[in-house]
């Protein structure tokens, strides 16, 4: 099934990309979720659109993306869960969590969708945090998750 990217799939591609993949994985997920619309000749032309668009944003926030790096790496993230005896949490922290906690430490908004975490984090402790704030910019930060 052939379709085009609305927005970034990881390990698929970026938006405005064309890409053949499995019927089932197309019209099971990536169509209902709004993360591609189905190939047509008229959607083709709006490719162009969309990678137009693309290329003039991601040169204009390349800079931009390096600054945030640097706030991201120099910011201490702190985030209050609820734990058990043995630092371990009740649930584990989601991508959700995280960003709101990158907020109330002072920093800029992010896209939950752009986190890397390794692992599920459900103990207490610091542990590492990638977001991925351009195809070229990757920003690291620790998260420091006490009990609350």
């Amino acid at each position: 099934m052939k379709i085009i990217l609305t927005q970034e799939v990881s390990g698929l591609g970026a938006p405005g990309d064309i890409v053949e993949v499995k019927d089932g994985y197309g019209r099971n997920y990536l169509l209902p979720q709004g993360f591609a619309i189905a190939w047509t000749k008229g959607a083709e032309k709006q490719v162009t659109l969309i990678k137009r668009a693309r290329s003039a944003r991601e040169i204009r926030d390349l800079d931009h993306a390096n600054e945030v790096k640097a706030q991201l790496e120099a910011l201490k993230v702190n985030m209050k869960a609820r734990a058990g005896e043995g630092g371990r949490l009740f649930g584990s922290v989601t991508p959700a969590e995280i960003v709101d906690a990158v907020k109330a430490a002072g920093g800029p908004a992010l896209d939950r969708r752009r986190l890397e975490v390794t692992g599920h984090i459900k103990s207490i402790g610091s542990h590492p945090v990638r977001i991925k704030l351009h195809p070229e910019v990757t920003a690291s930060f620790s998260l420091n998750v006490v009990q609350g």
